[in-house]
């Protein structure tokens, strides 16, 4: 490939986010500002958290970097049995990545990550527009690993990048499924521990090598299709119609009386 890039070499990564607080199956309809349909929230107080994830085109995922809102990070945390020794977590003041997040990411998990599996000698990483992947020291230290980062066009995610096209929405419905199921038995909130606990099963069941694979294949990545997702696109070619010809309506006409005389005269004045 272009830059000695070889299919083993290509990697996408995003960010999704899940709420956290009170569990409960009544539903709240918010403000019927926007267009479309309403978007419904659960009642009570509701806390979020975002789980980083980067997924390689040969169908293997790199450990996940878990967000959670806060100022410190609690002992208790890596202390639960289910929660895989080479996750990261951060913290952040509202549950969201940051560029300080976003560069650490990179450093501490991607990079080392990756290194031992390179093939060619450029990594290439699809990323979206997000204000974390477009810093000046993102940027700098992709240069310096060889590593080259495409960042797909605004609106595009759901087409141009795997983790949205076939990933993220299993995972939310596995980890919904595993929720529900603490609801069933009258857990009636979910907090930090209880999420470190389901999101490693959520994602084991969902992140396996044919979801990974299919989910670049149906991108148009790997292998490189175009028309994977130029299909999906509802474009309809249209002649454009040329503007009308004002010369007809605008010529001047030889007036016949004074009043016509007069409006043309008006008329040219303006002009």
């Amino acid at each position: 490939m272009q830059h000695g890039i070889a299919f083993e070499d290509i990697y996408n990564f995003d960010e999704t986010g899940f709420a956290m607080g009170l569990v409960a199956t009544a539903k709240v309809v918010t403000r019927a500002e926007m267009t479309g349909k309403p978007f419904l929230v659960q009642p009570g107080n509701r806390e979020w958290v975002t789980s980083i994830e980067c997924i390689n085109s040969t169908g293997w995922a790199l450990p996940p970097c878990i967000i959670f809102k806060g100022k410190v990070h609690i002992k208790g945390w890596y202390q639960d049995k289910a929660l895989p020794k080479d996750w990261r977590i951060e913290v952040s003041d509202n549950g969201w990545t940051t560029n300080q997040i976003g560069t650490r990411w990179l450093q501490n998990t991607f990079i080392p990550a990756t290194n031992g599996r390179m093939i060619g000698k450029y990594r290439l990483l699809i990323l979206d527009g997000h204000g974390s992947h477009l810093t000046p020291q993102f940027d700098e230290i992709c240069s310096q690993h060889d590593i080259i980062p495409i960042c797909m066009p605004a609106h595009s995610s759901h087409l141009l990048q795997p983790l949205d096209v076939g990933c993220f929405t299993p995972l939310k419905q596995a980890y919904g499924s595993l929720v529900e199921n603490k609801a069933r038995h009258n857990f009636n909130h979910i907090d930090k521990l209880d999420f470190l606990e389901a999101y490693p099963q959520a994602r084991s069941e969902v992140l396996k090598p044919e979801t990974i694979k299919n989910s670049f294949a149906a991108s148009g990545l790997v292998p490189f299709d175009p028309e994977r997702v130029l299909e999906k696109l509802n474009i309809q070619l249209k002649t454009p119609t040329p503007p009308g010809s004002q010369s007809t309506d605008s010529a001047p006409k030889t007036p016949h009386n004074l009043k016509q005389l007069q409006k043309q005269a008006s008329t040219i004045k303006k002009l």
